[in-house]
C-alpha cells in the first residue's frame, strides 16, 4: 500500500475539543492511519479558550488567509499543534470560534453556525492548498464540513495540489444535517446552480448534509448496520430517498477506541486493576463504586450502570419507566450523564428516594466514568438509534456486560447471548417492556457465575481497537484514487 497524503477536516477532534464521538474519530483514526504509514494533517477551528484548557501547546504559523465572507474581509491566522506526532492546523477567528461552546450554549445552537462553518470550510481548503504536497484524500466529517466537496469541485479547482483530491464524507449522525435559511446562499457565495433538490436544497432551505452526500466521491458512516438503516424512512431523517440514490458510494465502517488508555489492567483511575483471567480486581472496583456512591456494599447484587447524554435518542425514558421496578427487585443503579432537564429531574428524584440503591451524577467526570465502567456488572444502552456508539465498546473493555437495543453499531459490536462468543444482550423493540425482558435475561445468566464469567471474559477480550477500522479506511482510500 503506497503512502497517501490525507487531510482530515472536522469541527472537533480529541483531545483539543470534544462534544461527542465525532471528536474521538477525528482524533484517533488519523493516528491509526499514521501508524499504517500515511501522511495525515487534521484541520479544525481554533477554539481558543477550549483548546487552552487542554494544555496542548499551539503556535502561530505566520500564514494568514484572507476571506471575504458575509460582507466582511476577514483575516484568518493559522496555528499549528502536535499531539503524539499528529499534526493539527487550527484556524483562528476569535469572534466566531473563541466562544464558551463549540456549537452553541448548553442545549442550544449559535444563530451564525452556517457562517462559522462555511468560513471554516473555505479557509480549510486554502490551508490545505498551502501544504507543499499533492493531497490524495480530503476526509470531511458531518454537516459542518458538508460544503467542502461542493466548494472543492466548483470554486477551488485553481489550487493544483488539492484539485484532484478525492473527497470522503463521513456521516456520524444523520439527525444533525445543518439546515439554514436560503438567504445565506448569496451572503456566503454558495454555488446557486446547486440549490435544487438534487443537491443541497431541502424544503427551500440549505442542507449541508445533502451537499456532502451529493458531491463527495464516497460516503461512509460509522457502522454497517447504520449504513443500511439510514436508507429507510424510520432512520433516514427525510433523506432516505436521497441516500438511496447515492447508495452505490455508501459504506459503513465501525469506530474503534484507544485500547491503551482504556485498559483496566493499567488504568490509574481504578482502585484495583484487572484483566481477563485475573479478575479479582473487578470485585474491588465494584465495592469501591458502591462505597463512593453511597450504595449498600453487597457483591452478589447486580449493579446496573449507564453513562450517556440524557436525550430521547438514547432511550433514557425507557430506563426511567423501568427504574422503580428494578429497584424494587433489589438491583442497584449508577448513572452518569446530563441533558434533557426532565430526565435529569426524574433521575435525581429516583436517587433521592432510593439513596442506598441508586446514585445519579448529573454532568460528566472522566475519572468517575472509568470507575463506573470498571465497577458495574451490566451496562445499559437502550438507544432508539445509535450510529456506532462508544459506550458499549468502553464497557466491554472493562468487562461491564452491555444490555443494548439492537440498532446501528450496537448490533455490529455486541455479540448477542446465547450466540458463540457472546459479549452482551440485545433487545429489538424500543419499549420499556422489551428492555425489561432483556435485562431479566441478562440477570438470569448473571446468577450463573460460570456462564457470566464466560460472557464477561469475551467482552474483556474483544478487540475494539482502531487497527481494523483504519485498515478498512485505507483500503477505501486506495479504491477511490485508483484510475
Amino acid at each position: 500500500m503506497k503512502k497517501l497524503h490525507i487531510i482530515f477536516i472536522a469541527s472537533e477532534a480529541a483531545p483539543l475539543a470534544k462534544t461527542g464521538g465525532l471528536a474521538d474519530v477525528a482524533g484517533a483514526l488519523p493516528q491509526a492511519l499514521r501508524n499504517l504509514g500515511h501522511d495525515i494533517t487534521v484541520i479544525m477551528p481554533f477554539y481558543r479558550p477550549i483548546i487552552e484548557k487542554t494544555g496542548v501547546q499551539t503556535k502561530a504559523t505566520g500564514d494568514v488567509i484572507e476571506m471575504w465572507t458575509d460582507g466582511i474581509q476577514r483575516h484568518c491566522p493559522l496555528h499549528k499543534a502536535s499531539v503524539n506526532g499528529l499534526n493539527f492546523i487550527l484556524i483562528e477567528q476569535d469572534d466566531l470560534y473563541a466562544r464558551e461552546g463549540i456549537y452553541g450554549p448548553a442545549g442550544g445552537a449559535y444563530d451564525d453556525n452556517l457562517l462559522r462553518y462555511v468560513l471554516f470550510d473555505r479557509v480549510a481548503l486554502e490551508a490545505a492548498a498551502l501544504l507543499k504536497t499533492n493531497i490524495d484524500i480530503i476526509h470531511c466529517h458531518d454537516w459542518q464540513t458538508g460544503m467542502i466537496p461542493l466548494l472543492l469541485k466548483t470554486q477551488y479547482q485553481h489550487h493544483s495540489n488539492i484539485a484532484h483530491a478525492k473527497t470522503v464524507f463521513t456521516i456520524h449522525n444523520l439527525a444533525y444535517q445543518g439546515v439554514f435559511p436560503a438567504e445565506w446562499m448569496s451572503r456566503l457565495g454558495l454555488p446557486s446552480h446547486h440549490f435544487n433538490p438534487g443537491s443541497f436544497e431541502f424544503h427551500h432551505q440549505i442542507n449541508c448534509m445533502k451537499a456532502g452526500i451529493h458531491m463527495s466521491d464516497t460516503i461512509t458512516t460509522v457502522s454497517p448496520t447504520y449504513a443500511k438503516e439510514i436508507l429507510t424512512p424510520e432512520y433516514g431523517c427525510e433523506l432516505d430517498g436521497f441516500l438511496q440514490h447515492h447508495s452505490n458510494k455508501l459504506t459503513g465502517i465501525v469506530n474503534g477506541i484507544d485500547m491503551e488508555s482504556l485498559n483496566p489492567a493499567t488504568d490509574k483511575n481504578l482502585p484495583a486493576n484487572y484483566a481477563a483471567g485475573k479478575i479479582a480486581g473487578k470485585k474491588q472496583c465494584k465495592k469501591a463504586l458502591q462505597e463512593s456512591s453511597g450504595l449498600e456494599v453487597v457483591d452478589n447484587i447486580p449493579l446496573l450502570t449507564l453513562i450517556s447524554r440524557l436525550a430521547d435518542q438514547k432511550g433514557i425514558d425507557l430506563l426511567i419507566a423501568n427504574a422503580e421496578k428494578w429497584l424494587a427487585r433489589g438491583y442497584q443503579l449508577v448513572i452518569l450523564g446530563s441533558g434533557d432537564p426532565y430526565s435529569e429531574s426524574q433521575l435525581t428524584k429516583l436517587a433521592e428516594t432510593h439513596p442506598t440503591q441508586m446514585y445519579f451524577h448529573c454532568g460528566f467526570d472522566m475519572t468517575l466514568a472509568s470507575q463506573i465502567y470498571a465497577g458495574g456488572d451490566i451496562f445499559l444502552m437502550p438507544s432508539r438509534f445509535e450510529p456506532c456508539g462508544l459506550g458499549q465498546l468502553m464497557a466491554m473493555r472493562y468487562g461491564n456486560v452491555p444490555v443494548a437495543r439492537s440498532t446501528g453499531g450496537l448490533s455490529d459490536t455486541i455479540t448477542n447471548y446465547p450466540e458463540k462468543g457472546a459479549t452482551g444482550f440485545h433487545f429489538s423493540e424500543a419499549t420499556s417492556e422489551a428492555f425489561d425482558i432483556a435485562l431479566e435475561e441478562a440477570i438470569a445468566v448473571y446468577r450463573q457465575p460460570r456462564k457470566w464469567s464466560g460472557i464477561r471474559t469475551q467482552a474483556l477480550k474483544r478487540d475494539s481497537s482502531w487497527d481494523a477500522s483504519a485498515q478498512a479506511y485505507a483500503t477505501l482510500y486506495e479504491q477511490i484514487i485508483s484510475p
